[in-house]
């Protein structure tokens, strides 16, 4: 009877290890796929934003026209971050936070320059005519909760980066 058990448990651990292999091929297809998306969404928005740059140099928008080149070439680098985060994912089989807490740095970054641009395009006279004060009010209250989260994140970043390396169960 002990015979049988072992046996029993031997096929029982190749069936899950089948199945386990067919997830992680599943995976990996699914990460291959999400990369080459975020490849080509990258590519069109930097094509687009050097497009952006080449009008702006050619007919001088203004303020208008860095702060949409700014937006874009840090969206660019968004992406660029979650693309390196998925290559790293597939090479080590493990999911790190210090790649989202980056995207998520570069994201927090970018809102703040969008928000002093555009509080710097109003002329002194736009401030305070139909709603302006609460506008401000609303900005600088985003404004504070932005530099939190990028103090909150660039600390994050700091104690990853200096806590020893634990293997990862997989």
């Amino acid at each position: 009877m002990s015979d049988v058990e072992p046996d029993a448990k031997a096929k029982s651990d190749h069936g899950l290890g089948l199945v386990s292999e067919v997830f992680l091929q599943t995976e990996h297809a699914i990460y291959i796929a999400l990369g080459v998306v975020l490849a080509v969404t990258a590519i069109i928005a930097l094509v687009g934003t050097v497009g952006s740059l080449w009008a702006a140099g050619t007919h001088w928008s203004g303020a208008t026209a860095i702060l949409l080149i700014i937006d874009r070439l840090l969206f660019v680098m968004m992406i660029a971050e979650i693309l390196h985060t998925v290559r790293v994912s597939l090479r080590s089989g493990a999911l790190t936070g210090e790649p989202f807490l980056i995207v998520g740095l570069i994201a927090s970054i970018r809102r703040v320059l969008v928000i002093t641009l555009e509080s710097s395009q109003t002329g002194p006279g736009t401030t305070m005519e139909a709603g302006g004060g609460t506008m401000f009010r609303n900005s600088m209250i985003e404004l504070v909760v932005l530099a939190g989260l990028i103090i909150i994140m660039v600390v994050s970043i700091y104690l990853i980066r200096r806590s020893p390396a634990k293997p990862i169960d997989a």
